[in-house]
């Protein structure tokens, strides 16, 4: 197991440091390492410290972010289909952005995008709160993310149907394919301070999810209260996937496909999974992000678009392959 955290940080630490000497730009990269650490004048050091740094920072702490939501949301559920919209977050937060766009409110400040996807993302709790109730289980639970996923998504497409005008309706659909491009430092400001707080709830969640897979009956006889982990864990979700959503739109498939790829290494104990879904998620993205640079720069292909090209086929292969060793 130790092994597997070694080869994913070697890996995560390799791909941050291509993420920021990859570029368009047209200078080297011991220049621009020179650049990032030391400053200094002209274009160089700005295009490492405003451009590339936000945007390997965000790339981590997001990918980081979907790998560990994920696993935690399948060690809750029990499910291995279980990912981190599932509770609705993500469909509220894109509502709150997409809103901000068709009004004209994202042109009147630098942030007033991600504030109004954030604040989606609150009402997307507050409905959850609401419906789940203090008492529900893990089914209410996923009725009502189920039903705050399509209520929110039936709001974006009315806010596109009912858009007169054509330049807000494309930038919402490119915004919505998801994007780590043009961010700054003010987005890493806003986005990473709560994604650490939901990082840190669902980390000290570990043992008690360990303790529910031998049930919840098991579990509540070792001391872990099924409602105060519930809360918790979408707690945490909430506050990492409310500001991913916010700065980087909507990337999907790194939550699911993650802690898939990874469980067999890891055995059964989900704390294990919420680390090297963590260490793997930020692989991925890392990588996916520095794919969009190099295929086809000049058409700007979107982040979101490439981690559902390759993980949708990849998560059919996981199923089949796991159907085929059912049968075998």
């Amino acid at each position: 197991m130790k092994p597997l955290f070694v080869i994913l940080g070697v890996l995560m630490l390799l791909l941050f440091s291509a993420s920021l000497l990859i570029g368009p730009a047209g200078f080297g990269g011991w220049q621009g390492a020179h650049a990032l650490i030391l400053g200094g004048d002209g274009p160089v050091p700005i295009v490492m410290r405003e451009i590339r740094l936000p945007r390997a920072l965000l790339g981590l702490a997001i990918g980081a972010g979907l790998g560990l939501t994920g696993a935690a949301m399948q060690g809750y559920l029990r499910n291995p289909l279980a990912e981190p919209g599932l509770i609705g977050v993500s469909g509220t937060a894109a509502l709150g952005a997409v809103i901000a766009i068709q009004t004209g409110l994202s042109a009147t400040a630098a942030l007033a995008l991600p504030f109004a996807a954030l604040l989606g993302a609150a009402i997307g709790v507050g409905l959850l709160m609401l419906l789940a109730g203090p008492r529900g289980g893990s089914v209410t639970l996923i009725l009502a993310g189920v039903a705050i996923s399509a209520l929110a998504g039936a709001g974006t497409a009315l806010v596109l149907n009912l858009s007169p005008n054509p330049y807000a309706a494309n930038e919402i659909v490119f915004w919505l394919m998801g994007s780590l491009a043009d961010r700054s430092m003010q987005h890493v400001a806003l986005a990473l301070p709560l994604m650490l707080l939901g990082a840190v709830l669902i980390w000290f969640s570990g043992r008690a999810l360990n303790a529910l897979t031998l049930g919840e009956a098991a579990a509540s006889a070792m001391g872990v209260s099924a409602a105060a982990l519930r809360w918790r864990l979408i707690a945490g979700v909430a506050l990492i996937i409310g500001p991913a959503t916010a700065v980087a739109g909507a990337i999907g498939f790194v939550g699911l496909v993650v802690p898939h790829i990874l469980r067999p290494f890891v055995g059964a104990r989900p704390s294990a999974l919420l680390t090297a879904s963590a260490l793997g998620g930020a692989v991925l993205l890392l990588a996916a992000d520095i794919a969009v640079r190099l295929v086809i720069p000049e058409r700007d292909l979107k982040l979101g678009v490439l981690t559902a090209i390759v993980g949708a086929p990849l998560f059919l292969h996981l199923i089949w392959k796991t159907r085929s060793g059912g049968h075998g």
